[in-house]
């Protein structure tokens, strides 16, 4: 069976075509062009299913469902829910979580079947705690790094957008905005595994996912795993599991 996995964010729409066991092939396009998927759908072998996780507006998942290609059965447009794939959700109201944090969990879970952080860095960063038997704990949100320093731009009279590098003790601004970036990310990641590690006894790694996960990957004081489009992930294998 062929799945054709697509994870629509604000920035990105990133695909997959798979099958249990791998991926034949993988791309993305722009959030604000989701027609061009069409052309990144050519030539795919036939598809049995399309399974597809979307936290950007109503005309992107119009456009981007237009794009689809042919396929044996209806797409499934996923829906966080109460328990799925071995993971089970203690969120207040389990629909309303997003479905991309919820087939970031169901990815995390399946490469580690075990206690971890997940983490997908991207326009958002969601830090999401799974405990050692598959519960999903809670989460966080925060801003990702470019809407960090896009408010700083733009709601203080002398912290115009530059360039900046990391360092621990910045010595001029560019660095200081850049670096307090990547502290505040790596931050709100250590202090949730520290959270979990108090409930679970032990250190939990942290699953690394997005765009940005490189921006903060060396300054996490963790277990770092990472995994490239850990949602796609997650969405292929909740298409692969029978009954789905």
């Amino acid at each position: 069976m062929n799945v054709l996995a697509i994870d629509i964010g604000n920035t990105r729409i990133k695909w997959g075509c798979g099958r249990e066991g791998g991926w034949l092939r993988q791309g993305w396009v722009p959030s604000t062009r989701p027609e061009a998927l069409a052309a990144e759908f050519a030539g795919l072998p036939a598809i049995t299913r399309a399974i597809i996780s979307c936290v950007a507006g109503d005309e992107v998942r119009v456009a981007a469902g237009a794009a689809l290609p042919a396929v044996t059965e209806p797409p499934l447009w996923l829906e966080a829910s109460a328990a799925q794939c071995g993971v089970r959700s203690s969120y207040a109201d389990p629909a309303s979580l997003g479905p991309d944090r919820w087939a970031a969990l169901i990815g995390a879970w399946h490469v580690t079947g075990a206690a971890c952080v997940v983490v997908n860095a991207g326009t958002t960063m969601t830090v999401d705690a799974l405990g050692s038997d598959g519960v999903f704990l809670g989460g966080c949100i925060v801003p990702g790094a470019r809407l960090m320093r896009e408010a700083l731009a733009r709601d203080t009279a002398r912290l115009a957008a530059r360039d900046g590098s990391f360092g621990y003790f910045p010595d001029n601004t560019g660095d200081a905005i850049f670096s307090g970036t990547v502290n505040a990310l790596a931050g709100a990641v250590e202090r949730m595994a520290r959270h979990l590690g108090e409930i679970t006894g032990t250190a939990p790694p942290v699953i690394l996912s997005g765009g940005d996960a490189a921006l903060i990957e060396k300054r996490l004081n963790a277990q770092v795993v990472v995994v490239d489009n850990l949602v796609l992930e997650g969405l292929l294998h909740i298409a692969t599991q029978p009954g789905v």
